[in-house]
């Protein structure tokens, strides 16, 4: 109560810079919890189904990791679990964290930026930029915590998940997930 009444206060009543003043206070005290140890959590499961008479097509697992069976037991914990299950369906990453993607792969990708941008013409000395922009796009569109968050596409992943660490007071972690299609192989 005290964090959003100081928040209203700094922004003068604007109930939308209060939000987002108590936005960022949270993603600094996440910043704080990060380094601590996880060794609780769930595995949610999500399975879509297309129709009430049709079986599912696509199915999640997601395993999410917090400090104490308290939090994992929780109903907000186990709706940010939840939440995540059905980015995952939704989005289609293919890593949880930029840290994950294989340097073979950033390499790959960064040379087929490089040669269609000099396909294309591009000035010299732009390319450099061209390239680190196109890779960065890459990364945003495959990697959990980068993605835009399905809900609110203005704000990531990790912002949801820094959120609710400021909220539930632990650090969170999305060690891995899994996702299965029946039309992908």
């Amino acid at each position: 109560m005290m964090d959003c009444k100081s928040a209203l206060e700094e922004a003068d009543g604007d109930l939308e810079k209060a939000y987002t003043i108590l936005r960022e206070k949270g993603i600094a005290k996440a910043a704080k919890r990060a380094g601590r140890s996880t060794g609780q959590g769930v595995v949610e499961s999500y399975l879509h189904k297309t129709g009430d008479d049709y079986p599912p097509q696509v199915g999640v697992l997601v395993e999410v990791n917090c400090e104490t069976d308290f939090v994992a037991k929780g109903v907000d914990f186990r709706k940010l679990a939840r939440e995540l299950a059905l980015h995952v369906a939704a989005a289609g990453p293919r890593w949880v964290a930029r840290e994950d993607i294989p340097d073979e792969i950033l390499v790959e990708e960064r040379n087929l930026y490089q040669r269609k941008a000099e396909q294309d013409g591009k000035p010299e000395q732009a390319i450099p930029k061209i390239v680190d922009g196109q890779v960065e796009k890459f990364i945003q569109e495959n990697v959990l915590l980068e993605q835009p968050y399905f809900r609110d596409p203005k704000h990531p992943v990790k912002d949801l998940i820094a959120e609710n660490i400021s909220k539930l007071q632990e650090n969170i972690t999305v060690r891995r997930f899994s996702r299965f299609n029946v039309r992908e192989a």
